[in-house]
């Protein structure tokens, strides 16, 4: 079983270091594409974001509209026009890394007919989107340079719903103080939904005054789950916290990222691994071990222009979260 969190500490690396050229043979590029997708598969923010265009340094800056264009009636025939003006602000996305190492088995190496990627790729995509969307979503471990989640976001802007033990799923998502118009208050209109796997359950279960299930037709078939014509997806690597956020709905086009550096790969072939407390995982000598380290660099950022419905941006949010009652 692999360790996430690590550090790498090698004693001499002019000795012991396979250098790129020697760890192509076990990295084809062909492979490291099919991780930098997968990464996007896994990951739900990325997969629901929108991307932009990749980052050439470290910091991309985004204009953003702050300020609309006002206008005027003219009084009379011979009134005056009146001026106006229109502002942006800057947004800046700061591209931060992201690391795993996976130790191997010298053996595991030897052996030709060993599927070594069919083992590493599903761990290093599932560790990379695991912490992508746990810092995005949630705040979870998040860079210091790095905005507030969504969640956070959300919860300043006051657009949060809270379901209580007896209240109605339906009118706390679909009514006129739910979620969705929670959005469409700010402006947005909602266009995905991301949820905890539990409200798939939640879902299933809602029925009319008669008690007839609203969500499903039949127990046979298997269930779309969309919500008012918005897909839904349920991130299933970890990363959702159902005690933070039982549902995120929002304009996912206000999410917007970019990639500074796709997956990189270095084998190491001598050195200690040491977990987060300090002790020693893996002494790649002792244990006749390599570790392969990946390493990714990305940002993100909510544009969140204004909007002739929420002129205020303290209040104005493209996301609103459903959330369980205390």
């Amino acid at each position: 079983m692999f360790k996430r969190r690590m550090n790498l500490r090698l004693f001499d690396t002019d000795a012991n270091v396979i250098d790129r050229s020697g760890a192509e043979s076990l990295i084809p590029t062909q492979e490291a594409n099919e991780i930098i997708q997968g990464t996007i598969t896994q990951s739900a923010v990325l997969s629901r974001g929108r991307k932009l265009a990749n980052m050439t340094s470290r910091q991309y800056k985004m204009p953003v509209l702050d300020m609309l264009p006002i206008a005027y009636f003219v009084n009379g025939d011979t009134g005056q026009k009146k001026t106006t003006k229109q502002a942006w602000d800057k947004k800046f996305i700061t591209a931060e890394e992201i690391a795993v190492i996976v130790p191997i088995p010298e053996a595991v190496l030897d052996d030709a007919e060993y599927d070594i990627w069919a083992e590493v790729k599903p761990r290093v995509t599932e560790a990379f989107g695991k912490v992508i969307d746990g810092a995005i979503l949630f705040d979870v471990d998040k860079p210091s340079t790095w905005r507030d989640g969504v969640v956070t976001t959300a919860t300043k802007a006051q657009s949060v719903v809270t379901l209580g033990a007896s209240d109605n799923l339906y009118d706390k998502i679909m009514a006129e103080e739910g979620v969705i118009a929670k959005v469409e208050d700010s402006g947005y209109f909602v266009n995905g939904h991301m949820a905890d796997i539990s409200m798939r359950a939640k879902l299933r279960g809602l029925k009319d005054a008669d008690g007839n299930p609203i969500f499903k037709s039949d127990m046979q078939g298997a269930t779309s789950y969309s919500l008012d014509g918005s897909p839904m997806n349920f991130p299933n690597n970890g990363a959702f916290d159902k005690s933070k956020a039982l549902m995120i709905s929002g304009d996912f086009s206000q999410l917007v990222y970019s990639i500074r550096q796709d997956i990189t790969f270095k084998l190491f072939t001598e050195g200690v691994v040491q977990n987060t407390d300090g002790t020693i995982a893996y002494n790649l000598m002792q244990n006749d071990m390599v570790a392969l380290r990946a390493v990714m660099r990305l940002g993100w950022e909510i544009p969140n222009p204004i909007n002739a419905l929420k002129t205020d941006k303290t209040k104005r949010c493209p996301f609103s979260i459903l959330k369980v009652g205390e």
